[in-house]
């Protein structure tokens, strides 16, 4: 007899507005506490010196997670002139320096460079995996170490201001629409490269990750306070949204009673007649509404690839 999972079986995607000063895996923790959930994970890390969206899937939404990691993200952050770090941020240590300041034209004229696919080499404190090391343990050890360039997509970039009031200000606001892999501290390194002053990040946050955005956002005081604000936790959980949020992209095959029963027990169904497309990488089977699995869809075949436990509607 398998042992009994500890929390209860909730599930859904929860936006969550990160506070500054905490890991990403706290913040789940925290959610998954208030929710005493069986499961969490998030959708994309965010840096303790970060804040904003931060979506969490609970329970059967842990499924979905890619899709939402996959999905396109904005960010606003804040660049200082005349300082790069071994971080890109202002966690590090001041590495090189420089007197000179970019004008607002020269800021706005290297923008264009950095739109579309672009190759960029990432921090070396960094999550990224080198010879199955984290780049940031290598760098914390002073081991001499290069992060090949990767290719990126960056859709917008944008500047929104130059908060100081001299003409050559020592900060400037930055949007960027990007694709996954992106590294914002990686833009203010190369911008300030570029400039000729140096530059790093002092404030980034994180203000969409598709399709969620600041609508759907929620911060640690409020679900605390909604955590007790009813008996039954139907204002808490009032604040979940549904498990396929994340899946709007991905077409969605209804399939019946039968055909439910089957996906649920792990067969492949036929698709009859006009039911759905002959191939697909990806479908959603849904019943009366409720998505019942992720599959794929062979010669007419209906694969499941990850089923929801979930209990269906099979009225």
């Amino acid at each position: 007899m398998g042992r009994r999972k500890r929390g209860q079986a909730i599930s859904g995607w929860l936006v969550l507005d990160k506070p500054l000063g905490i890991t990403s895996t706290k913040a789940v923790n925290i959610v998954r506490a208030i929710f005493d959930a069986q499961k969490a994970g998030h959708a994309g890390t965010l840096d303790p010196a970060a804040s904003g969206v931060l979506p969490i899937a609970l329970g059967e939404a842990t499924k979905t997670v890619p899709f939402a990691m996959d999905g396109a993200k904005s960010y606003e952050f804040t660049v200082r002139w005349g300082e790069e770090t071994n971080t890109d941020d202002a966690e590090g240590e001041i590495t090189s320096t420089s007197d000179q300041r970019p004008t607002e034209a020269q800021i706005k004229a290297i923008l264009p460079s950095y739109v579309g696919l672009i190759s960029q080499v990432p921090p070396k404190f960094s999550a990224i995996k080198l010879a199955g090391q984290r780049a940031y343990d290598m760098a914390r050890d002073g081991e001499d170490f290069e992060i090949a360039a990767r290719d990126v997509q960056i859709d917008g970039l944008e500047l929104v201001s130059c908060p100081d009031t001299d003409p050559n200000p020592d900060s400037a606001v930055f949007k960027v629409y990007c694709g996954k892999g992106t590294y914002v501290r990686s833009l203010a390194r190369d911008f300030g490269r570029e400039l000729g002053c140096f530059g790093h990040v002092t404030a980034l946050r994180r203000t969409f990750v598709k399709p969620f955005g600041p609508n759907e956002m929620i911060s640690l005081e409020k679900l605390e306070e909604l955590s007790h604000k009813s008996a039954d936790r139907s204002d808490l959980l009032a604040c979940l949204l549904p498990i396929d949020a994340v899946l709007d992209d991905i077409l969605a095959v209804s399939v019946d009673r039968e055909q439910t029963l089957a996906i649920k027990q792990g067969r492949a169904i036929i698709m009859r007649g006009r039911d759905g497309p002959i191939n697909e990488d990806i479908v959603l089977a849904v019943h009366r509404g409720k998505p019942v699995a992720l599959a794929s869809v062979e010669k007419g075949m209906l694969k499941p690839k990850r089923v929801f436990n979930l209990k269906p509607n099979l009225a």
